[in-house]
């Protein structure tokens, strides 16, 4: 664990060392912000209306404000997974010392972790920028918690997965343009491939919503903590992990 902890920690100083962490830490927390100004207002603006209606019907905060902005997390992370994960090991491949890292005592395994970890840290700091939004909500407001901590937890498993799939993406190829529109190429197909099973009712139609990371999302977004759902995101880290770690020892073969 020492050698992963040792690689995360420098692939976290390469990020903050440039501006690509500053960049997407920026960006990130405007465009949420931008959701959420968009999202609360529409929540008190509708309850403005009803009360003057005279109409009594329960407004839910969680429900109509922190649901539909988990929804949007989920939605931005697709976009920014790419970046995060792009320049893993095309980068180590583009200077060449990849090859260092191929011949070096460190395990494979341990490459991979910290790499990966590293990735999951930086999405981990994304995600305490949405924090701040809620916050003011339970400032002001007065939502449950739990399932927006569910929700969190979905958040962490669903990025965990495709970051995983990025890291795998990343050891293919040394440039990484290309690394990165693959790697969201991959992960928008697994996000709309349920798709067909709305309209398809053949079996293998019916069982493609199962390989789609939004479908296991929705019970953590309703703040529902479903096992079978955790499940899928802990295999597919585990797939992609995997074939990340036959990529590099192919690539130590070579070497």
């Amino acid at each position: 664990m020492r050698n992963t902890w040792i690689i995360c920690r420098k692939e976290l100083g390469s990020y903050f060392a440039s501006p690509v962490a500053y960049i997407l830490l920026t960006m990130f927390g405007l465009i949420l912000g931008f959701f959420f100004w968009n999202a609360l207002g529409f929540f008190v603006i509708e309850g403005i209306e009803m009360q003057m209606r005279g109409q009594s019907f329960p407004m839910n905060i969680n429900e109509q404000v922190i649901r539909p902005l988990l929804s949007n997390v989920a939605v931005i992370g697709l976009f920014f997974i790419p970046m995060i994960t792009m320049r893993l090991f095309a980068e180590e491949k583009r200077t060449g010392t990849i090859e260092l890292l191929a011949t070096s005592p460190i395990r494979d395994l341990e490459i991979i972790l910290g790499k990966w970890l590293a990735a999951m840290v930086l999405y981990s700091c994304l995600l305490l920028f949405t924090a701040l939004n809620f916050a003011f909500l339970f400032k002001y407001g007065n939502p449950d918690w739990k399932p927006l901590a569910i929700g969190y937890l979905g958040l962490l498993l669903q990025a965990g997965a495709l970051l995983a799939v990025g890291t795998f993406i990343s050891t293919l190829t040394k440039n990484q343009i290309i690394a990165g529109a693959a790697t969201f190429g991959v992960c928008l197909l697994l996000w709309v491939i349920g798709w067909v099973g709305e309209y398809e009712t053949a079996t293998w139609a019916r069982a493609l919503p199962y390989l789609s990371v939004i479908t296991h999302f929705e019970s953590f977004a309703r703040g529902v903590l479903d096992s079978k759902d955790a499940v899928f995101y802990l295999t597919a880290i585990f797939l992609g992990l995997f074939f990340t770690a036959r990529s590099m020892e192919s690539l130590r073969w070579r070497s």
